[in-house]
């Protein structure tokens, strides 16, 4: 069923947005933002451009009226500009990188444990639980504004870091099914903000580009770094345009900028009789992101003022005040997070502590420029063109740096695109990746750069000191789009379901000719055996658990590099899915 409205969301680390699409203005229908309705201080309500992805547990003492939304007077938490603040104030009650901890291996990201570090007084979140009260307040506002076209029932995209894992992208659909948005679209935030920058060039960026330049979307927000190359080639006389490389999952960004400027003030500060304690501290932090906004964002601001309350029994006279210089913030976050560095420079790994305190995995370097190198020098082709996306990305001196050292590298001219709002982007490419999908605009193809297969286990009499015979069966062939149709297998299958079990797969490099549904019985080196997915598939209705279930296949690969396998029972229309991430094996 095609849609009114077609709306993207950037669920972000630290800023969530959202734009959207009225496809009943036309085809020429712009991409608009959507202000976010939310409480920016006690008691007042007023839309925003971005919500900020903090959420605050009111405690007995905070009154529920000072927190209410017009959809909800008495929360059980609130999100934004206010919960930011207030959490400042309580920090112990302020949950904040829930989509880092989403994507955290080792965290379990279904258990209460946010805010991390909270003491037993304070009802706790999952990751998981977290991320879905943010999406419930995006889909309230929505639904407060739109009363005859709820969010539920719209074509909704979800922007993820290029970075997640299968692990995290599905616990991010799961969050959005606990918000009330049973079907969404996943789609990497590179590439969405790159989609941004298309939908805002128009047919101008088939002279911008040229065959053989590489772009490379930078995305840098409070929280995460996050890098994508897209490659500009020639099909049958054509532009297009493919995304070859991805990133890992860096936590590093603007949160670190300003706890470094912070830091630097508070030992100012310490060399003046004032030491700041810990809930200080935290408040400093927050003040020197809005002075390090005012600095960046005004080249002709010299400083900026930054003041905390006191924690004396006096109101009065007791705020600490001190000053931001621009030259201690180029200082502190050009030369400290863009470092100049060759192509060859690595990021530091630092020493690892044979115990250490449980948290999230924060970079051990903090220079962005060497995450960048060991990026650009793991896929060998250095970028042509630069797309800037994220709010770090907005202070001209780190662009400028960030450019001059890419530049560098290269030797020669590096095409800087702009013309995106970097708050925004991504939510509007995913708007605009929705228009994609419905035939119009350009699209960012990213074929599979191996064949795909799945262990078919022989039937066979048993032989004693032999298994059977493993076939692969082919389920992506090579160079299949991501984001495409899926690959229908007409030949039924054995699918075991109530018992636990092992698929396993398989990928070729070589093996450039197999199509969807190909069995190679007699396969060797050319196939190689990837690692295996160990799961239990329910049994349902009479289903005997053990008991193989006649199953035919279809395969897709998602937009982020899922292989989802689907198994559909030959009566009764049952289906289950296996999961494989491709991009972890390319």
């Amino acid at each position: 069923m095609t849609t009114r409205y077609i709306v993207g969301i950037d669920l972000g680390t630290t800023n969530s947005a959202l734009a959207c699409i009225d496809t009943s203005a036309g085809d020429k229908a712009p991409i608009a933002p959507f202000p976010i309705s939310q409480v920016v201080a006690p008691g007042q309500v007023a839309a925003r451009a971005t919500l900020p992805s903090y959420l605050y547990l009111p405690a007995p003492t905070d009154a529920a009226a000072q927190l209410a939304m017009p959809w909800d007077h008495t929360p059980a938490s609130v999100a934004g500009e206010h919960a930011r603040a207030r959490g400042a104030e309580v920090p112990s009650r302020l949950v904040s990188s829930a989509k880092s901890w989403l994507c955290h291996p080792i965290a379990d990201r279904t258990a209460a444990i946010l805010p991390w570090g909270a003491g037993d007084d304070v009802a706790k979140l999952s990751p998981v639980a977290a991320s879905a009260r943010y999406l419930a307040h995006l889909r309230a506002a929505w639904n407060a504004a739109h009363p005859d076209a709820p969010l539920e029932d719209q074509d909704v995209l979800l922007t993820v870091p290029a970075s997640f894992d299968a692990v995290a992208r599905e616990l991010t659909v799961e969050a959005a099914r606990h918000a009330g948005l049973p079907k969404v679209t996943l789609l990497e935030e590179p590439q969405a903000a790159f989609y941004s920058w298309l939908a805002a060039s128009g047919d101008r960026w088939r002279t911008a580009l040229t065959v053989g330049d590489v772009v490379l979307v930078c995305d840098i927000g409070g929280g995460t770094t996050d890098f994508s190359l897209i490659a500009v080639a020639d099909k049958s006389g054509d532009l297009s345009l493919e995304r070859i490389a991805v990133g890992d999952h860096i936590l590093l960004g603007g949160d670190n900028m300003d706890l470094a400027l912070a830091y630097g003030l508070s030992a100012k500060l310490a060399q003046k009789g004032q030491k700041l304690d810990a809930w200080q501290q935290r408040s400093l932090t927050l003040a020197c992101r809005a002075a390090k906004e005012q600095l960046l964002g005004d080249t002709a601001l010299a400083r900026a003022p930054v003041a905390i309350l006191g924690r004396g029994s006096k109101v009065i006279g007791g705020t600490i005040k001190t000053e931001l210089d621009r030259a201690d913030v180029e200082s502190a976050l050009v030369d400290g997070f863009f470092p100049a560095c060759a192509p060859t420079d690595r990021p530091e790994r630092g020493r690892r502590s044979g115990f250490q305190e449980l948290g999230l995995p924060y970079a051990a370097d903090a220079a962005v420029t060497r995450h960048l190198a060991e990026f650009v020098g793991r896929h060998g082709r250095p970028p042509t063109a630069i797309l800037y996306n994220g709010g770090v990305m907005k202070g001209l001196p780190l662009r400028r740096r960030l450019g001059d050292v890419v530049r560098g590298w290269s030797g020669g001219a590096l095409k800087e695109l702009g013309g995106t709002d970097l708050d925004l982007a991504v939510a509007h490419g995913a708007a605009y990746y929705g228009l994609v999908r419905r035939g119009q605009g350009v699209r960012i193809r990213g074929g599979t750069a191996r064949s795909y297969y799945i262990g078919i286990e022989s039937a066979m009499p048993a032989v004693p000191g032999m298994r059977p015979p493993l076939k692969a069966l082919c389920v992506v062939p090579f160079g299949m789009e991501e984001g495409g149709d899926e690959a229908q297998i007409a030949q039924e299958f054995g699918l075991v379901v109530g018992a636990p079990a092992e698929f396993r797969f398989l990928g070729s490099s070589q093996r450039k000719g197999d199509r969807a549904g190909d069995v190679i019985e007699d396969w060797g080196d050319d196939i190689e055996e990837l690692a295996p997915v160990e799961t239990l598939l329910p049994a349902e209705g009479g289903d005997s658990a053990g008991t193989p279930v006649p199953v035919r296949l279809a395969s897709h690969v998602t937009p982020v590099g899922t292989l989802e396998l689907w198994c559909v029972a030959k009566e009764g229309g049952k289906r289950w899915k296996l999961e494989f991430n491709v991009r972890e094996t390319q």
